[in-house]
């Protein structure tokens, strides 16, 4: 789709740098400044102009890309609508309510598509914050500090007449509220406003706008935020653009509002009680470019449903600004406008089953984290408490927990589960593995039913064998941390006379039908299958009547068992890799380090990225917070096949522990 540029300034090179990589094309600029605009246009092979009624006489591009300065905004928007092109603006619509509600009737009246910036919702870390509030971890969200320091403008921008002249509203505030209105709908009442004239006495290069304001919103479904807009607070401060949410349960903090890039810390939660834990992203991400709200508005003029979303919000920003500057002149309440605006829907979860039924799972029936978390309390020969760390794992956005019966703090996950902060059960992949010890029917279906209670939960998302093989029955396993460990270890490692494991005769195939009897009283939504090889999963798959989802086995580069992996995936089997990090020395393989100087990953990185990029879930067991949050990191990065090959080399055949 053609565009014609309307502005041909700094922010207007950033636009047209990304058009390569799109569908759309530059077919023409216009400037005041005949340079600028000639400058521009050289560089993309398309006319320049100085007047726009000319621009649009001669360039026929459905598309009119607003690019001047604050104050132009509204009225080329409103010649570029009169002369039926659809527009895409620079923040703000316009400086008055009014109008901005006139462009957006003059929208709606002739059928155009128009869209305004900030398009920030769409960032990669606003969207990493938006799933913690889709996960409900905060709570009801009461309370919110926004920050908009865009700072002294006359140090940092070659033009900054159009800045001084209007304010930190219209060009700063605007991304905190475009942010908070798509999450939480339009703003109903600025109950009171401040404005400071604060600016050094040597600077002559003065503002003719206020260049502090304060002011306190509600919002109609309910947040109270303080939103601080600043040219006289540097945008070096320490909090930029920064949004901090408090709820009920928690609290959540941005870093930045209108960031475009993304850092491991630039969202972070707080439970209550608990410290802000970095929420990490779990898969590959990149910047936002400009040009990506240009890309979806022209889609939705080819689509024949040209978009005004980002209109009606833009049109409501707007009027908030406005309501701000009337409740600083008369102190508020002011009531704002919404002019049709709504609050986005946000991201729904990615985990769980979509398909209760497992005769139809497989990788395209079953959604899995990228990584998940080991709950085992057994670490380097002893037994440990896991609970900290555990909250930590969901705190910072692990969404699969690995339990098992023998692990014995089934109800600490419960009591997690259940505490305010945690995020909502549909979001959260539960992972289950039944004793070898209660392989018989009746005892199985009693360690599901015990585990489902202590866990609080209706059902596992996948319950499985934790082993193939069955032992003698000792009795029930309920809590087997608050036991001594001697009654720990006689219950789940039951010996004979002789001092050696006593087996029970319970087939494999047997096992599984009693695995399936579960399945069948609705107590898990898939089967899995864990420590198992692959003549043992064919048994299960050519006698099982139900399906494996999910098959658990220990996979690290000294064994990494590519062959059952790649069997698995070719039956639509999902495979999760316990012990991923614990192999003895495998942490200081050169190759390892050396990969991980390449991608900024520490050797342990390296291995998760290593399973992750084969297809294969990890579950790190960590109790270090700052290793909780760097393992689940490593779900950003994708190796080169050269580079599994070299991990790949690895392998010890006869690798044991």
């Amino acid at each position: 789709m053609d565009c014609l540029f309307v502005g041909a300034g700094a922010i207007a090179s950033e636009y047209a740098a990304g058009l390569s990589s799109t569908a759309l094309s530059l077919a023409g600029v216009c400037d005041l400044d005949g340079e600028r605009a000639a400058a521009l246009a050289s560089e993309h092979d398309c006319p320049s102009f100085t007047d726009l009624e000319t621009a649009l006489a001669r360039v026929d591009a459905p598309l009119v890309v607003n690019l001047t300065s604050h104050a132009a905004h509204a009225e080329v928007t409103r010649t570029a609508l009169a002369a039926d092109r659809h527009v895409y603006s620079q923040k703000p619509l316009a400086l008055d309510a009014d109008v901005a509600g006139e462009l957006l009737a003059m929208a709606r009246e002739r059928d155009l598509a128009l869209g305004v910036a900030p398009e920030n919702p769409d960032g990669p870390s606003q969207r990493r914050a938006a799933r913690v509030l889709a996960d409900g971890r905060p709570g009801t969200v009461r309370l919110g500090y926004a920050h908009a320091h865009v700072g002294r403008v006359t140090d940092w921008h070659d033009r900054p007449d159009s800045f001084l002249a209007i304010g930190p509203l219209y060009d700063g505030a605007v991304y905190p509220l475009t942010l908070l209105v798509s999450w939480f709908g339009p703003v109903e009442t600025v109950r009171v406003a401040d404005a400071l004239d604060s600016w050094p006495d040597r600077v002559s290069r003065r503002p003719s706008a206020p260049t502090h304001v304060e002011a306190t919103l509600s919002f109609q479904s309910g947040p109270v935020v303080r939103l601080t807009a600043s040219f006289y607070a540097p945008h070096r401060s320490r909090e930029f653009y920064g949004l901090e949410l408090h709820g009920d349960d928690g609290s959540l903090y941005l870093h930045g509002t209108g960031a475009m890039e993304t850092a491991v810390d630039h969202v972070q939660f707080g439970r209550v009680g608990r410290e802000y834990t970095p929420v990490p992203p779990q898969s590959p991400t990149s910047p936002v470019e400009y040009t990506d709200a240009l890309e979806r508005l022209a889609e939705s003029i080819t689509d024949g449903t040209p978009a005004r979303a980002g209109g009606r919000r833009g049109a409501h920003v707007v009027a908030v600004c406005n309501a701000i500057e009337d409740a600083a002149d008369s102190g508020g309440p002011i009531d704002v406008p919404a002019y049709g605006t709504t609050r986005d829907r946000l991201p729904e979860p990615d985990v769980r089953p979509s398909d209760p039924d497992p005769r139809a799972s497989g990788q395209h029936g079953i959604r899995l984290p990228p990584i998940g978390f080991g709950c085992s309390r057994y670490r380097d020969g002893e037994y440990v408490e896991r609970r900290d760390s555990i909250a930590t794992a969901l705190d910072a956005g692990y969404r699969l927990l690995d339990s098992a019966e023998l692990y014995g703090n089934e109800h600490r996950i419960g009591e997690l589960l259940a505490a305010p902060g945690s995020p909502d059960r549909e979001a959260v992949f539960v992972l289950g593995k039944v004793w070898r010890t209660n392989h018989r029917r009746k005892h199985m279906l009693e360690a599901a039913e015990g585990s489902l209670a202590e866990l609080g939960i209706d059902a596992f998302d996948s319950y499985g064998l934790h082993w193939p093989d069955a032992w003698a029955h000792r009795g029930p396993l309920e809590r087997l941390a608050d036991h001594p460990i001697e009654r720990q270890e006689a219950l789940t490692f039951p010996e004979d006379d002789d001092g050696d494991i006593e087996t029970a005769d319970v087939s494999l195939e047997t096992a599984w039908e009693n695995l399936e009897a579960v399945y069948d009283r609705g107590l898990t939504r898939t089967l899995a299958a864990s420590n198992v090889s692959r003549s043992e999963l064919e048994t299960i798959l050519e006698t099982g009547r139900i399906r494996p989802a999910i098959i658990q086995i220990e996979r690290h580069p000294y064994l990494p068992r590519n062959d059952l992996v790649s069997f698995c995936h070719d039956e639509g089997i999902r495979v999760v890799a316990h012990s991923p990090l614990s192999a003895p020395g495998l942490l200081e393989e050169p190759i390892l380090g050396a990969i991980g100087e390449e991608h900024d990953l520490s050797p342990a990185g390296v291995v998760l990225a290593w399973n992750v990029t084969r297809g294969v879930v990890p579950i790190p067991s960590s109790t270090t917070d700052t290793h909780i949050v760097s393992n689940l990191t490593a779900a950003t990065q994708r190796l080169s096949p050269e580079e599994i090959e070299r991990i790949d080399s690895l392998r010890q055949p006869d690798f044991e522990r």
